[in-house]
């Protein structure tokens, strides 16, 4: 059985490539050699040419190093991607140092690691980095050496422009921070959903399978089973028709017999599967998804109106679970009774799935369906597979998502006043919920 797990899906979705890091690492090495080599010879300012060179070759030495040291394709942990970015931090710092401090129009500069660490780190590390570069700015302002200037020309910048650079700098970085983390969180968290599903599809598409697999294998044991009847059958006429020998013959060849019965089952199911398994009205398919409720103490109603005939469709396994999982909810929340109307008309197909629960909480109707979007509390939520996957809010996506997938339109509504619960309604366009049934065999309707 496929085991999702969220968590390992999120810690991985955090890691950081290193050759990600890396060739950022060599786009700010390009910049700052640039903008210290125009700085003194382009526009001929004096400043600490040889400390800069320097403070840039250290970033160069660490580089080569995490080359030698690792594949491109290592990802870092969080304490490895943390320390590196903290010394992207502290080397813009010294180069700002030796540059003019906060009067360097670069100093913005500084909102880069923090948003690197925004979108690939967790809240509590990007924070840490986000105070260490707020740190170095304040640092900046207090001690610096001069801005390189035309010479025998001071540049007197006033302390209150200087003290504007740090707030545009500490707001850009809560600010740049909160939001690169906001947007990186929804796109890990729609992956993570998105791969969930995925395995779920792949389970059930296994499942469906397995019954094709039976007819494979009853087919390939056709020829053996035929070998032993003939051995059988030659050995009951040479042997004595009487006596221990001859009673176990009979029994062996009864027990072939037996087995030609049952493969010639699996045989023709394999033949019919179009027929039998393929194609589905759709009041079979209502009747496959309520029938494991009706154990339950919960009444069950199916209504099934139309008209015309009645549409038949492509089995999809997909639907089948997208459409249990949103019974299973009805029926988690109902408190007597679950309604499951199913209607057709001559352009559309609708299943309707109607509970006598409390209804969507409004703080959430309008959001659900998407990930990790819960109605269910922390103390409901169940180890099991299936229940991680709607405990973590990833059940509905899942439902919505397979259901969608097949081209139907799903929509939640609570019930209007005076009436009461939750309502889900699925429509597809008749040709699309018949797509696919119309290339089987004529017989295959039932």
């Amino acid at each position: 059985m496929v085991e999702i797990k969220p968590k390992d899906l999120a810690r991985n979705a955090r890691q950081l490539r290193l050759d990600t890091l890396v060739r950022l690492r060599w786009l700010a090495i390009t910049g700052q050699s640039l903008a210290v080599a125009g700085v003194r010879f382009g526009f001929g300012f004096p400043l600490p040419f040889v400390p800069c060179f320097i403070a840039i070759a250290a970033s160069v030495l660490v580089n080569l190093l995490l080359r030698i040291q690792f594949p491109a394709s290592h990802r870092l942990s969080d304490n490895s991607a943390t320390l590196l970015l903290a010394f992207d931090i502290l080397q813009l710092a010294s180069l700002l140092y030796l540059t003019g401090g906060l009067q360097n129009p670069f100093s913005v500069l500084f909102l880069a690691p923090v948003l690197i660490s925004a979108t690939a780190l967790t809240p509590v590390r990007t924070l840490g980095l986000g105070l260490l570069a707020v740190a170095c700015a304040t640092l900046l302002i207090l001690v610096h050496r001069p801005l390189p200037w035309f010479p025998r020309h001071a540049l007197d910048i006033p302390f209150p422009y200087v003290m504007g650079i740090w707030t545009a700098i500490l707001l850009g970085i809560a600010f740049t921070g909160m939001y690169a983390w906001r947007v990186a969180e929804e796109a890990r968290l729609l992956a993570q959903a998105l791969a969930a599903t995925e395995l779920v599809l792949a389970r059930e598409q296994h499942l469906s399978q397995l019954d094709g697999l039976a007819a494979a294998a009853a087919h390939e044991l056709g020829t053996p089973l035929a070998t032993i009847a003939l051995v059988a059958k030659e050995l009951d006429h040479d042997l004595p028709k009487e006596g221990p020998i001859a009673d176990d013959l009979k029994l062996l060849r009864e027990q072939v017999e037996r087995c030609r019965t049952i493969l010639t089952k699996l045989t023709s199911m394999g033949q019919d599967t179009a027929d039998f398994l393929e194609t589905i009205s759709l009041s079979h398919l209502v009747e496959e998804i309520v029938a494991p409720q009706r154990m339950l103490d919960i009444d069950m109603e199916i209504v099934t109106t139309g008209e015309g005939p009645e549409p038949m469709g492509r089995r999809n396994p997909g639907v089948v679970y997208g459409l249990s999982n949103i019974l299973d909810n009805a029926a988690d929340f109902a408190h007597e009774k679950v309604m499951v109307e199913a209607s057709w008309t001559e352009d559309e197909v609708f299943i309707e799935v109607r509970d006598d629960g409390p209804g969507y909480a409004p703080e959430i109707l309008l959001r659900l369906g998407e990930p990790y979007v819960t109605t269910r509390s922390a103390a409901e939520r169940s180890q099991d597979e299936e229940e991680i996957a709607s405990g973590l809010g990833l059940g509905l996506f899942i439902a919505k998502t397979l259901i969608e997938r097949s081209g139907a339109q799903l929509t939640f509504v609570n019930a209007s006043p005076p009436g009461k619960g939750a309502i889900a309604r699925i429509v597809w366009p008749r040709h699309t919920f018949e797509r696919g049934a119309a290339i089987l065999p004529q017989g295959s309707e039932r």
